[in-house]
């Protein structure tokens, strides 16, 4: 891409963004900005792409940011930070300007503030004494971790900070990676595995380049270039020299060899009692990447791909030697970055040990980070859970299901495949036809993008297919023959028109509809297309002469030269499992994932998915398997529910410890840990403040005749009972039609849950769990007053009890399952307000709008709610709020039965949901997490 078209960019947008608000910012504005940036510099005129620039600027103007969050505990923390302090401060002035090339200004203020945010969590570095402040920052998938922790180690040199060791992953790729990284946006030059040649200008500095900004290194970004004693034993490190940055791998030798160093060569001091080594002149910053993989002492047992242990990734002993180090400092700060809001409840609380210090718990601050309204996370991609399946979804996803015979044992890549396994397709050496096709997806990415005036940006393809390297070198070997005889078909003009007839097809079948409905539902999103075929087809010669098939295994060199490839990288990038990690690929188009090995860490892959994809979104493909579309959306909804969680703590000015504790008992657990670990684990749940639905059921006449006996045997026991009273709220009518009992005891309520049977698919229902539960709370006098409803539909009527009811319609969304009926949600938002009055419900509105906050990566909505959110109306039950007294002894129980038309029977489908009170009885029950794991999902592969 021309440089002349982002300086003229980041000109323009600085004087748009002087002239007052995005509502000033017209097209015309625009064209006035540009005209203005080329008559003070006219040499950016040459090659300029004027229509590339106007767009770029308008998407940019239309970009907005969410707050942030966070929850903190300041005790011993003495305040300091002030934004006047930045005045002075060179390495963030630079990164700031590199950044605004790229980034929309409010998005480049967004970054400033959450990183004055967190900077101010920590101590001063000039604070003399002893010192320790560990936090950590929860973003969204994919949503600039790099560059916001980036943005904090500038800020932390200028005030002070002098020793920055930032832990990348586990495999020499990324840590190469983000030393590239770092190299752009801190040290401003190319580090060098030789001494002494680090000296080519990149990123940062070739804004300043002044001598004094240029921080010492002592890691470099070759593929040794991980901390080397043999390199390190020469330096020196004085309190008067620049910061030094350290960018190591989470690897057994490497820590013990950095620690030993800090030991010998930095430690000045010794410790108060005189059993270690104590540096007590520097100020440290730890910064931990994907501080949910491996820091943290699970015990997760990791394998290589024959299944032996891999001796160098020991969690206990990661976890201890990044305690160490930092235990070697006096003055200390930890921050661990992460998009994962479940890691926390992996973090086990040891106790403080003299060798080691304390726990990598973040006990100073928990800070949530929201994403612009560019991002585009699991909530846009796969929508959120409604009645009638998910809402808000883009239509990005094509389902896969050629990649392996039915009973999932044969095929091209089998689920449980070896090491050994040839990809074949009925012995042909073969790729299936969603493959093929998302292959050509990309081609065709590659040329709009180019049509767009994208042509010299990096556009990637990613397959993963499997975790075992020996199998990847066959689909590697299949892509590149495949793409080599398209550039020869397509060069030649021999036996080519299949193969355009094809593209042809996928062109106009889901492109143009595709781009289409992506403009209707956001303009800020799609992109237009306006393009005939025959444009697109005059590109295609050039475009596939630009595609690379290349192999991602683990190693530094694997690492895709983006940097060297001024006119844009295309790749197809075939990769690994665990090996590719947080491995950026800039531009990604398409993605073609099966499971490849435990779910937990597909899914994780999976992520990478989400992102920025300014101007080509609507030409990116994701291919997968409903099972991972399941399981996604499952992960999706669980990140949102404990991000909900959150939002309370921090209204509650509650502490990362106590949040800690909550998250412990949550029952999205029951979500995360089976997909998190494989060995037997007892988990303590408590269900209070949630709510829970079934949405899976057995489709077996004989277990749909049980739960409807156990439903009839309920409404027996019950009695008479009374329709659902309308409600007015705000001058809003709300009507149910259904039936009702009030002042139920918890015996009758515990009674059907033991004999009802739950399908194992509704993750977050197991009868007999709630069933221990609302027991233990009746023994201290909450929940023991019920409110049980049966809501009615749109169906015929069916008797129930002394009255009857409308069968409810929800469709089925299982797919190709027989023995499985599975619905989007059971509950509209209203259903919880039933035994909720109208004191309760404006208590609870009042402060559902009060906890709202604008954040992109969450929801699209730019106003705040007109209807009490469900969790809040739960905490104004259990807690009251003011005026309005707690009712800890009320629960909700509302059952439908539903058509059985959709689930193939002639028996209704039992469905219930229960809404819980919030609580502070603190009580939980075990719920033990076992090896179900190799029934369920598969074995270890």
């Amino acid at each position: 891409m021309n440089e002349n078209n982002w300086s003229v960019i980041k000109f323009a947008q600085e004087l748009l963004s002087s002239s007052g608000g995005a509502n000033a910012i017209t097209p015309q504005a625009i064209s006035e900005a540009i005209n203005r940036v080329l008559s003070i510099m006219p040499g950016k005129a040459e090659g300029l792409d004027r229509d590339f620039v106007i767009d770029e600027l308008i998407r940019r103007s239309s970009v907005w940011v969410g707050n942030d969050s966070s929850i903190v505990d300041n005790v011993g923390h003495e305040p300091w930070f002030s934004p006047e302090l930045k005045k002075d401060w060179r390495y963030w002035r630079r990164y700031r300007e590199w950044q605004e090339v790229k980034l929309p200004s409010v998005a480049v203020e967004a970054l400033d503030k959450t990183t004055d945010n967190v900077l101010s969590m920590l101590e001063d570095p000039k604070r003399e004494g002893y010192w320790d402040r560990r936090g950590m920052v929860v973003g969204h998938v994919q949503s600039g971790k790099t560059g916001s922790y980036t943005g904090l180690i500038c800020k932390a040199a200028d005030a002070g900070y002098k020793i920055i060791i930032v832990l990348a992953g586990l495999h020499n790729n990324l840590r190469a990676q983000t030393q590239m990284r770092l190299d752009e946006g801190f040290l401003g030059y190319e580090t060098s595995a030789v001494e002494g040649e680090g000296s080519r200008l990149i990123g940062v500095g070739r804004i300043d380049s002044s001598p004094d900004l240029r921080p010492q290194y002592v890691t470099n970004r070759s593929e040794t270039g991980d901390f080397n004693t043999k390199f390190a034993k020469n330096l020196g490190v004085s309190p008067e020299q620049r910061p030094w940055l350290f960018v190591v791998k989470k690897n057994k030798t490497v820590l013990t060899r950095l620690l030993k160093w800090i030991q010998t060569h930095v430690a000045q001091s010794m410790s108060p009692d005189g059993d270690r080594p104590l540096v007590t002149h520097l100020p440290l910053l730890m910064i931990d990447d994907e501080a949910d993989h491996a820091s943290v002492d699970t015990g997760e047992r990791v394998v290589d791909e024959n299944d032996n242990p891999d001796l160098e990734h020991e969690p206990k002993a990661i976890n201890s030697l990044i305690r160490q180090i930092l235990h070697a400092f006096s003055r200390k700060a930890y921050v661990g970055y992460t998009a994962t809001p479940f890691a926390n409840i992996y973090i086990h609380e040891h106790g403080e040990t003299n060798k080691e210090g304390p726990d990598l718990f973040p006990a100073a601050f928990i800070t949530n980070i929201s994403a612009p309204s560019s991002y585009v996370g699991p909530s846009r991609v796969f929508g959120l859970a409604a009645e009638s399946g998910r809402v808000g979804a883009l239509n990005l996803v094509r389902l896969v299901d050629d990649q392996c015979s039915e009973d999932g044992k044969q095929g091209w890549m089998p689920v449980g495949h070896k090491s050994s396994h040839s990809p074949l397709i009925d012995g042909r050496d073969a790729m299936p036809v969603s493959l093929v096709e998302a292959v050509h997806s990309f081609i065709l990415a590659c040329c709009v993008r180019a049509l767009r005036g994208q042509g010299g940006e990096h556009m990637s393809m990613l397959i993963h297919v499997t975790r075992f390297n020996a199998v990847q070198q066959h689909v590697h070997r299949q892509v590149e023959s495949y793409v080599h005889g398209l550039k020869q078909r397509m060069r030649r003009r021999t036996d080519f028109e299949g193969f355009l007839a094809e593209m042809r097809d996928l062109w106009e079948r889901d492109f143009l509809a595709t781009s289409h409905e992506i403009e209707l539902q956001d303009s800020e999103l799609g992109g237009h297309v306006g393009f005939s075929w025959p444009v697109i087809e005059e590109l295609l010669v050039d475009v596939l002469e630009q595609i690379d098939v290349r192999m991602i295994n683990g190693k530094a060199g694997d690492v895709l030269d983006y940097a060297d490839s001024p006119t844009g990288l295309k790749v197809i990038a075939i990769g690994g499992d665990k090996l590719a990690r947080g491995l950026t690929l800039e531009g990604l188009c398409t993605s073609y994932f099966l499971r490849a090995s435990k779910m937990y860490d597909t899914l994780m892959q999976m992520g990478r998915w989400f992102g920025y994809r300014p101007g080509y979104l609507d030409l990116c493909r994701l291919y997968t398997t409903q099972d991972l579309v399941e399981w996604f959306e499952h992960i999706a909804d669980a990140a949102e529910e404990l991000r909900a969680e959150f939002d309370y703590m921090t209204d509650s000015r509650l502490t990362p410890r106590e949040y800690g504790l909550k998250v412990k008992s949550h029952p999205v657990l029951l979500v995360t840990s089976p997909l998190k670990m494989r060995t037997a684990t007892t988990l303590h749940l408590s269900f209070s403040g949630d709510l829970v639905e079934t949405v899976s059921f057995y489709t077996s006449q004989e277990k749909l005749q049980a739960n409807l006996d156990a439903f009839n045997s309920l409404c027996c026991r019950l009695g008479g009972s009374k329709a659902i009273p309308p409600q007015v709220r705000a001058g809003r009518k709300y009507n149910w039609n259904g039936l009702q009992w009030t002042s139920v005891g918890s015996h009758e309520v515990v009674e059907f849950l033991r004999s009802y049977q739950v399908h194992p698919d509704s993750r977050k229902v197991r009868s007999d769990l709630l069933a221990n539960f609302v027991e233990q709370m009746s023994y201290s006098g909450e929940l023991t007053s019920w409110t049980v409803v049966v809501l009615g539909g749109e169906g015929a009527p069916t008797p129930v009890g002394d009255g009857s009811v409308t069968l409810m319609t929800r469709a089925d969304k299982a797919v190709d399952n027989a023995e499985k009926y599975s619905i989007g949600r059971l509950l509209s938002p209203k259903d919880e307000m039933l035994d909720l009055d109208e004191s309760g419900w404006n208590a609870a509105l009042e402060i559902t709008r009060q906890r709202w906050r604008k954040d992109p990566g969450r929801s699209a909505r730019k106003t705040p709610p007109d209807e009490p959110a469900g969790p809040v109306i739960r905490l104004v039950k259990g807690l009251g709020a003011d005026n309005v007294a707690p009712q800890p002894q009320k629960g909700l129980l509302i059952i439908s039965l539903l058509d059985p038309e959709a689930a193939g029977s002639s028996v209704p489908v039992v469905a219930f949901a229960i809404s819980f009170p919030s609580s502070k009885s603190g009580k939980s029950v075990p719920y033990v997490t076992n090896s179900l794991w190799e029934r369920q999902y598969g074995a270890s592969e």
